[in-house]
């Protein structure tokens, strides 16, 4: 796993639009920039001063994955992130992440699972489904654009006191 995700951050910034990054520990998190979890890593989210940053730690694997999208998911629920953040589960073999994303639409957040039609391995997706995690479920084709209007759409908080809000 280890620098598969700087390969992919390179080759998705050599596409176009948004940045993207492998992420470091304590980067700040914002609209327009991706964040890839380094490989071997759980990428979370916290609110430090007045911003999110990203934690980077090596703690034990989560549904036998780490990085873990369960971990990210239930640490932008515990943030307060929750009506800023736009939770996607594609294509996967598991459960990894059905629960932090039931987390994340309890907290206010959008959250939309790929449908069985275009998915490879319907396992992840179908988990968020059956779960209630997931509002909408939608065909692969239509991701970027509803990333895309949804990243124009939000206002990220500038003080912790808007998150108590």
């Amino acid at each position: 796993q280890s620098g598969f995700s700087a390969s992919l951050a390179k080759r998705l910034n050599e596409l176009g639009a948004p940045e993207v990054v492998e992420a470091q520990d304590e980067d700040p998190v914002h609209p327009g920039r991706i964040l890839i979890a380094p490989g071997n890593s759980h990428l979370t989210v916290r609110w430090v001063g007045n911003e999110y940053r990203a934690h980077l730690s090596n703690g034990p694997a989560i549904h036998c994955q780490r990085p873990a999208v369960e971990a990210l998911f239930e640490s932008a629920a515990r943030s307060g992130a929750g009506a800023n953040c736009l939770g996607i589960i594609l294509t996967g073999m598991g459960v990894d992440g059905a629960k932090g994303m039931l987390s994340l639409k309890n907290a206010g957040a959008m959250t939309i699972a790929q449908d069985e039609a275009s998915c490879v391995v319907y396992g992840m997706p179908k988990e968020a489904m059956q779960l209630g995690a997931a509002r909408k479920e939608l065909p692969l084709q239509r991701m970027a654009d509803v990333i895309a209007r949804f990243s124009e759409s939000i206002s990220i908080p500038t003080t912790s006191a808007a998150l108590a809000a």
